[in-house]
């Protein structure tokens, strides 16, 4: 049976390269993991959080955002605006009522943390600071966990107090109840007030004075993560970030009692509705947000797994719209803050993988997968905070042999993540190794430049040894994890002074390196860009062409077919084409589409570039846009005379996964 789902999964992608030659060289500008393109249209930053308005207006909070406020607004799949400034909330709390928003504010030089802020909904303006917490110094970690209104009372998660402080909605202190760990808060047609407790599993019901009433004891390692009390059908509703990973339905009229779920059990790993890793209808993650409006459409706001405490460099934004009956209506998804996309060799780059997702190719990309299994692998480094960066969001991926190789690594990184994907295990990438490591056998710090080939082979430039290290595929074992012989090591040409990046192309044999002088900057590429021609068959002393970058602040390259691509930072969003062979600019990639798509301002990041050579001769290039959060898809096919050539026809099978 499921080999016959995989083969259903299956897409057959007939690539004709029989098309009349290029005149002249063209190339369009489009946008994947946003679904919308444009700074003013696009779907906010990591949304933790969400409160929704009768009138269907969704409000969501972020820690996150340098493109905007942190509090984005919603309403009918549209973008309508901001509030507050980035870096301005801790994301993990808001509640609204007919004139005001609150929101949990993220610690500041002026006020501390505990801190929560109220906003006319009208002029999208602050009006009231009311503190919550007496623990003012947080700086990583949540402090106010819920907010709930109800008439003209506030009520407030102090996390680290263990209380759910109650205020008026001009902030005058009420009462203190005492909850140990109290998360999210909701507050039902009584009165009553519901408090999650994540870490224990239980929901506890408190009386309208702070008595206790009932606790609702979820099943072992449920994690209740949002509330939401439906008031036409006296439910309440709890959002699951545990296994389950979807919504628990209670009655409590009287003595809470389950009546139902929503949302597939197991969510985006349940293999029953879809392939293990796969998101979709239902198909949750982490539930952070579920409300109503008006007109009984349901929302509900789900975070992708990966990344840090407040999610900043996690999976995106997921937004689910339903009707009444639980029909889909729309979804508003967005990639982390920062992020690139990979072309698949697998499937002719009719897909990219990121560090944690996989977007489709079409225009907005929507997603496909999220590649982490936080249950079969909590030690997995993209969501180990105790083993990672600035958040692996940076993918490069090799296909060989029907396996794919997948290395994951932060915006600067100087160590890297490997993965491996197999049948039983769907969409998710298994974690493997890392370099440095024992693996490698070896401690030093990439930091003269690293590269994935499409053989599989590992180049890397290892800190303070003055060489280049080769690791050569040898093989997989049987459960498709890659295998690398020893490192064979060359050392660095003299004529490179500080070694920046390595970029080798084995169909061509072709190895670029680059340089820069007099820096301490090792994340910088630097101004010279040496091509080696016939790199593993000797030439490792005669570069040619030497390309001279002239524009500032080369950030990151990458090469596929017979052109080099270059991003700059703190300049401007182009990306300029090297050809390989005479080592000229061919042309430099600006936004042909503004209309549709915002580029961004620039490539902040050592990997932000990725690029493929389709069978028919067009390029696919990624760029990394964190101001809008989303990734630039250029498409260019060369000029005939450019010597790319073109492809036979060929049929390319597109799979799901590897299918070793």
């Amino acid at each position: 049976m499921f080999f016959k789902g995989l083969c259903a999964a299956f897409v057959a992608v007939m690539l004709n390269a029989a098309a009349a030659s290029v005149c002249e060289a063209q190339y369009s500008t489009g946008w994947i993991a946003n679904t919308h393109g444009t700074a003013t249209t696009r779907v906010g930053n990591v949304a933790r959080s969400m409160w929704v308005a009768p009138e269907g207006v969704i409000y969501t909070a972020s820690m996150w955002d340098e493109g905007e406020g942190g509090i984005a607004i919603y309403q009918n799949g549209r973008n309508i605006g901001s509030i507050g400034a980035h870096a301005e909330f801790q994301g993990g709390a808001i509640t609204g009522n007919s004139t005001s928003l609150f929101a949990a504010l993220q610690f500041n030089a002026a006020y501390g943390s505990g801190k929560v802020g109220r906003y006319d909904r009208t002029s999208r303006t602050r009006d009231l600071l009311i503190t919550v917490s007496d623990t003012t110094t947080e700086r990583l970690a949540d402090v106010v966990t819920g907010l709930a209104t109800s008439g003209s009372l506030l009520y407030a998660s102090d996390f680290p107090g263990n209380r759910v402080r109650v205020f008026t909605t001009s902030g005058v202190w009420v009462r203190d109840i005492g909850v140990s760990g109290p998360g999210a808060l909701s507050v039902d047609a009584g009165g009553n007030i519901w408090v999650a407790q994540q870490s224990m599993g239980a929901v506890i019901q408190f009386s309208p004075t702070g008595e206790h009433r009932n606790t609702i004891q979820l099943a072992a390692k449920a994690q209740p993560s949002s509330l939401y009390f439906d008031a036409s059908s006296g439910q309440l509703w709890i959002g699951d970030e545990g296994p389950d990973m979807n919504i628990k339905i209670y009655d409590v009229s009287g003595a809470p009692y389950a009546v139902g779920t929503f949302g597939v059990q197991g969510g985006f790993l349940n293999t029953v509705t879809g392939i293990k890793g796969q998101v979709g209808d239902r198909r949750f993650t982490r539930v952070t947000g579920i409300g109503r409006d008006s007109a009984r459409n349901l929302y509900v706001l789900n975070n992708p797994w990966g990344g840090s405490w407040d999610l900043g460099r996690n999976g995106g934004t997921d937004i689910h719209a339903y009707d009444g009956a639980g029909v889909l209506r729309w979804q508003l998804q967005s990639v982390n803050f920062e992020g690139n996309a990979a072309p698949d060799p697998a499937t002719d780059g009719a897909i990219f993988y990121g560090g944690m997702n996989i977007y489709s190719g079409t225009v907005g990309g929507t997603f496909i997968a999220n590649t982490i299994d936080p249950i079969t692998y909590p030690s997995d480094p993209r969501i180990n905070l105790a083993d990672h960066e600035r958040g692996e969001h940076f993918a490069q991926l090799a296909s060989v042999g029907g396996h794919r190789i997948l290395v994951a690594a932060s915006q600067n990184p100087d160590t890297f993540y490997f993965f491996h994907f197999n049948r039983a295990s769907g969409y998710i990438a298994i974690p493997d190794s890392t370099l440095p490591g024992a693996s490698f056998g070896t401690t030093a710090k990439v930091r003269n430049g690293f590269c994935l080939d499409s053989n599989g082979d590992i180049w890397a430039g290892l800190d303070k040894t003055g060489t280049i290290s080769h690791y050569p595929l040898t093989g997989f074992d049987a459960s498709g994890k890659p295998l690398w012989s020893a490192a064979v090591t060359v050392p660095i040409p003299a004529t490179i002074s500080q070694l920046t990046r390595i970029v080798y192309l084995p169909e061509s044999d072709t190895m670029i390196l680059t340089g820069i002088t007099s820096s301490t900057d090792w994340t910088a590429v630097g101004s010279r860009v040496e091509v080696y021609h016939g790199w593993l068959a000797g030439n490792r002393t005669t570069p040619n062409p030497v390309i001279n970058l002239t524009s500032a602040n080369p950030k990151s390259i990458v090469a596929a077919g017979n052109y080099l691509f270059v991003g700059y930072v703190h300049t401007v969003p182009n990306i300029d084409a090297f050809n390989l062979t005479t080592g000229k600019l061919d042309t430099t990639f600006v936004n042909s589409n503004p209309n549709s798509v915002d580029v961004g301002n620039d490539v902040d990041s050592m990997y932000g570039l990725r690029a493929y050579r389709r069978s028919t001769g067009e390029y696919e290039i990624t760029k990394d846009n964190y101001n809008d959060s989303s990734i630039v898809l250029y498409r260019w096919t060369p000029p005939a005379s450019s010597g790319t050539g073109v492809s036979a026809t060929k049929t390319i099978v597109v799979s799901p996964f590897s299918v070793n």
